[in-house]
């Protein structure tokens, strides 16, 4: 099979097309009986996998890079309840950048009639990141204003659109005027173009001066003292991404003037039990059924084109998810 392996740490250009064995794949066995083999239709490219292709989070190497895929099922362990051969999933697991791979039945889930591949692979890492945040980090309720950075982005316009339902008034931050027309469509009530306003201003003043209650930061080092200030009394700063480097070291004293929570949740830590995944997985894929969560495919790439699609990614000029298709 085709896939893309990393032979060291490094920039994009360290992702590279091979063919490497497609995975031995025994029903019976203890190592095999509570997965499944699944044939990939669309692969995820999110912003983790340029932090373990950069050497930034733990990755060993060689390998194959990637989080999350979708496709169908062409072989099942003995153990496995509930998935079938045929069944189309979207799954997490480690090496997903190939045209075949291995999922933990606890961490698949088989897609909805409604829901494309490509709209599985698209919503899975991203959309439970999303709305693990709103729910479990922070809970989102009626009337809260709430802070959203690029909010044109990936998770940042899922969290838009989340917020939005669950009744808060909405800020969101964009680099260009067409990024802010997309945050807006995703239902921000306010959009700052931080390249030609100051964010703290913005928000005291859209805010009466009070501040938001809670600000949730994927980008990171760039932002994070805007968000520390745009932050209201006894609020919350949700830091979840990386973007623009990793937060400098801080003096938490920083957070005693308002009375701050800092938050630095990760997806994986909610979704260690079973249950929290197929909880957080089932909820999006209703969520998006019901219309109330819409996932944009920004644009695809052939598998080849990896290292294009990680270039692009980070160049902080793309919208919507990006995609691999085998």
């Amino acid at each position: 099979m085709q896939a893309i392996q990393i032979a060291q740490h490094g920039g994009p250009e360290v992702l590279e097309l091979k063919t490497v064995n497609r995975p031995v794949f025994d029903p019976s066995s203890p190592e095999h009986c509570g997965q499944v083999l699944v044939k990939t239709e669309a692969i995820g490219v999110n912003f983790i996998d340029t932090y373990m292709r950069s050497g930034l989070y733990p990755f060993k190497v060689p390998g194959i890079p990637g989080q999350e895929s979708s496709g169908v099922v062409v072989a099942v362990g003995d153990a496995v309840s509930g998935l079938c051969v045929g069944d189309r999933v979207a799954g997490m697991g480690p090496a997903q950048y190939a045209q075949y791979v291995v999922l933990e039945q606890t961490k698949a889930c088989k897609l909805p009639n409604a829901i494309t591949c490509e709209q599985g692979a698209a919503a899975l890492l991203q959309g439970m990141t999303a709305l693990s945040l709103v729910r479990l980090t922070y809970r989102v309720e009626p009337g809260d204003w709430v802070l959203v950075h690029a909010g044109a982005g990936g998770t940042g316009g899922l969290l838009v659109q989340l917020c939005h339902h669950f009744g808060a008034k909405v800020i969101a931050t964009v680099s260009t005027p067409a990024k802010a027309a997309i945050a807006k469509a995703h239902g921000a009530d306010h959009v700052i173009q931080y390249t030609m306003a100051d964010t703290e201003q913005e928000v005291k003043r859209l805010t009466q001066g009070n501040g938001v209650q809670v600000v949730y930061d994927g980008v990171g080092k760039a932002t994070f003292m805007a968000s520390i200030a745009a932050a209201a009394q006894n609020g919350r700063v949700v830091v979840f991404g990386n973007t623009s480097g990793k937060v400098d070291p801080i003096d938490v004293m920083c957070l005693t003037p308002k009375n701050l929570t800092l938050a630095r949740p990760s997806l994986f830590g909610y979704i260690a039990e079973p249950s929290k995944f197929a909880d957080l997985s089932l909820n999006v894929f209703l969520l998006m059924s019901q219309g109330h969560l819409c996932v944009t495919v920004g644009k695809t790439y052939p598998l080849a084109d990896a290292a294009q699609a990680h270039r692009d990614l980070q160049s902080g000029k793309t919208t919507g998810k990006l995609l691999l298709i085998p």
